[in-house]
């Protein structure tokens, strides 16, 4: 059981965007707030983000930039230009201009709204990859081939650009947490055997009655050492991180399956549909069919 990619398929909802952005200085984006995830990826020139209230982060040729829950920012070729249009669908690609021409790959993914992971929750919210040597070369390959995807189409195009961008975004958290110094977070649950055989236990069978000494005898330590080591990094004891991961669970069934109810709740460790109900309105604000039916319509996402 990968802990990451079933993680990230668990949050990630709907189609991801994209789109390959030139622009001639003097040039300023603004980007409002995503109900998802957002990147930017340099592939020629320079320019500078600014983000709300916080330091501007220059970005140069083969930089990636993360914001992990969409944050609103501007963009600028050099700081103080002023901005002269707003991030919607439908905008000109290219806008040609006198000064230094950049060009831009950008991206959003939608992810589920009325609930996180503390895998995002703990990450902040602007992430800046610079293009180093030898660093992440995963990362950059996938890039490449989403850049060469997006500026030339080609036959099976339509169904290379979403993967890749999946693809992206795991290679994104990749290397964030690769970039760690001292595994801390989800980093240090993803090297922590302990905690990793448990994490593992409870996403390959949600539906089954956990306790904490089954647990930790799968991974190996008593009881007290799991608990200690899965609340450091996971930032939640095993049960609560159970109960989340069911709930999780269930979101995704009900959002990409039609799956009835009934199977839904046993699928996620419930017996009955009316204790099902309770605990997933308890967590989501919305009963099982109401998130279902609202989940139905997409989010617009602008990149």
């Amino acid at each position: 059981m990968d802990i990451l990619s079933e993680t990230v398929a668990a949050i990630r909802t709907g189609s991801p965007a994209s789109g390959l952005f030139v622009r001639h200085a003097p040039w300023g984006r603004r980007y409002p707030k995503v109900p998802g995830a957002g990147f930017h990826v340099v592939l020629q020139g320079s320019c500078w983000v600014v983000p709300p209230g916080g330091e501007p982060i220059a970005l140069g040729a083969g930089d990636v930039l993360f914001m992990p829950r969409g944050e609103h920012h501007d963009l600028l070729d050099a700081l103080g230009t002023p901005i002269s249009e707003i991030a919607q669908p439908g905008e000109p690609r290219e806008i040609a201009g006198p000064g230094a021409r950049t060009v831009l790959v950008c991206g959003a993914y939608e992810l589920g709204r009325q609930r996180s992971h503390p895998l995002l929750d703990e990450l902040p919210e602007f992430i800046h990859l610079p293009a180093r040597p030898g660093r992440h070369p995963a990362l950059r390959s996938a890039v490449d081939l989403l850049a060469a995807e997006i500026a030339e189409p080609r036959p099976g195009t339509d169904a290379a650009i979403p993967a890749l961008l999946d693809t992206l975004l795991l290679f994104m958290l990749r290397a964030w947490f690769d970039e760690r110094p001292a595994p801390t977070g989800w980093a240090g649950a993803f090297t922590d055997p302990a905690v990793a055989a448990a994490l593992r236990a409870i996403h390959a069978a949600p539906e089954r009655a956990w306790t904490v000494p089954e647990l930790s005898a799968l991974a190996g330590v008593s009881r007290a050492t799991l608990a200690r080591r899965f609340l450091a990094t996971v930032g939640e004891p095993p049960l609560s991180y159970l109960t989340r991961w069911r709930m999780l669970t269930a979101a995704r069934l009900l959002r990409d399956t039609d799956m009835p109810l009934a199977g839904v709740a046993r699928k996620v460790g419930y017996q009955s549909e009316f204790a099902f109900a309770k605990a997933f309105k308890r967590e989501y604000g919305v009963a099982p069919g109401q998130y279902r039916r609202a989940e139905e319509q997409p989010a617009v996402l602008a990149v």
